[in-house]
């Protein structure tokens, strides 16, 4: 089955490259701060994207760069009276530390930007040297965006359109188009103490934004590679000028041959702004709420379309998720065959058809632009199907999870036969006194059951019990 992937560039679904050695891109952050659950959105999805890929026998070398020289860490630095390189490595670990916690380990490698001084100076020389780049006397060098014509292809912006384009250090009243963005920041007077500065030719300095990501990525995957992810608020300006950047300093066109972006997250409606504080760092959220919800959120959505956060998408999440956990907990009882509550759970001999369509409906809706909503369809009825098969049906889950990541195995965490028939035993024992009216006994086995994590809920057509999760 061909996987086809939106292509922001052309604007159309287009076959992944055939090639089983697949290198992708993804734009990191700037550690000068926490993290926020908006970022986390596009970490998941690429974690996610990446574990599909492999798990579909590509070799995925996953790149992502980390910002730890800018405008907004030397502002960090001068607000907590501290150096900038302790700025950007605090916050580089305490970005590390959300990943893990989130289950983000997809990443082949992550390139902090100072690591690559001398491939960012080397590129700035070969734009200067080719006409592409100018330079502004006490303030660095730039580049002249009328100077590339396909400037603008990937946002749909010309030359013209793009003097909204100004971002971190690029403003400068000595620029050539309002749009023109700083390649190199000669080191400014004003913040001697805390500069990150590098000596050069092209004069004492540090990288402009765009200039570090090109640089990173033509170090390890050279001037042209399959796929360029990132959140889509990044399509313009900084997308945009990595294209010019790179083709203009290699001639070599397409420098990415797909462009993927995730689509914004808002909360209660509202963009997501550090900067309005309307926010929720990765941190607070992981006090609250285990990983596995803000995962499920993240792909029960269209990885292109707004997704908004509120208290009730989470609650929504975990009560789903609760149900998820539960129908699979159920499947492993009926497999171990201590206590049947599953439905159906007498047809083990049926046809497997009807699981080999769910699981060809759930890849068919992943290869198509990874509509993850619709393949969580044929997950649920994988789940909850009335046909048998549950020991298949529990392996499949298990391959699933590998790139779901959605925790599958805890439903059935510390499973054994023991256990089941000590919880079969007291659900009985409950059932028995509740018919009798000795409501004191069938409180205790609640209680009981209860401590064991399991809730016993008693309705019209009698007792079930239920594995708790959350």
């Amino acid at each position: 089955m061909v996987l086809k992937l939106y292509n922001t560039l052309s604007r159309e679904k287009e076959p992944l490259p055939d090639q089983k050695k697949i290198r992708l891109f993804v734009c990191g952050p700037t550690v000068y701060d926490y993290l926020h659950i908006g970022n986390a959105r596009t970490y998941l999805f690429f974690d996610f994207f990446a574990k599909y890929l492999r798990a579909r026998g590509y070799d995925v070398e996953y790149l992502e760069n980390i910002t730890d020289v800018d405008d907004k860490i030397i502002a960090r630095a001068m607000t907590d009276g501290k150096d900038t390189a302790a700025v950007a490595r605090s916050f580089t670990e305490t970005f590390l530390a959300d990943m893990k916690a989130l289950g983000v380990n997809a990443v082949t490698t992550y390139a902090p930007a100072t690591d690559f001084i001398s491939q960012i100076i080397a590129q700035v020389e070969r734009l200067i040297d080719k006409g592409f780049a100018y330079k502004i006397d006490g303030d660095g060098w730039y580049f002249d965006i009328a100077k590339d014509p396909d400037y603008g292809k990937l946002s749909g912006r010309t030359a013209a359109q793009a003097e909204d384009g100004v971002s971190r250090i690029d403003d400068s009243v000595g620029k050539r188009n309002k749009g023109d963005f700083c390649l190199w920041k000669f080191s400014q007077t004003s913040l001697t103490d805390l500069e990150p500065r590098w000596p050069s030719a092209l004069g004492d300095g540090r990288p402009g934004w765009h200039i570090e990501d090109t640089a990173i990525s033509e170090f390890y995957f050279g001037p042209q590679y399959e796929i360029h992810g990132g959140g889509v608020d990044l399509k313009f300006p900084h997308h945009e000028a990595e294209i010019a950047q790179q083709e203009s300093a290699s001639g070599l066109v397409p420098f990415v041959k797909l462009w993927m972006h995730t689509g914004a997250l808002t909360m209660d409606g509202k963009k997501m702004s550090k900067s309005a504080g309307n926010f929720l760092t990765i941190r607070d959220f992981l006090k609250a709420h285990p990983p596995e919800v803000l995962r499920w959120i993240t792909l029960t959505h269209h990885y292109r379309s707004p997704l908004d956060y509120s208290e009730e998408a989470v609650t929504q999440a975990k009560n789903e998720l609760e149900r998820i956990y539960g129908g699979i907990h159920n499947l492993a009882w009926a497999v171990d065959d201590a206590l049947r509550i599953t439905k159906g759970s007498n047809k083990e001999e049926s046809e497997i058809a009807p699981l080999e369509r769910l699981k060809g409906q759930f890849e068919e809706a992943l290869a198509d632009d990874l509509n993850t909503s619709k393949a969580f369809a044929a997950l649920r009825e994988i789940i909850f199907g009335d046909y048998g098969h549950f020991k298949e049906r529990l392996e499949l889950l298990k391959e699933m999870d590998g790139f779901l990541g959605l925790g599958f195995n805890k439903p059935i965490e510390g499973f054994s036969r023991e256990l089941n028939a000590k919880i079969a035993e007291k659900f009985e024992e409950y059932k028995l006194s509740r018919a009798n009216k000795q409501f004191i006994q069938s409180d205790a086995l609640r209680k009981e059951l209860k401590g064991l994590g399991y809730e016993v809920r008693d309705t019209e057509e009698g007792s079930v019990i239920v594995k708790k999760f959350f």
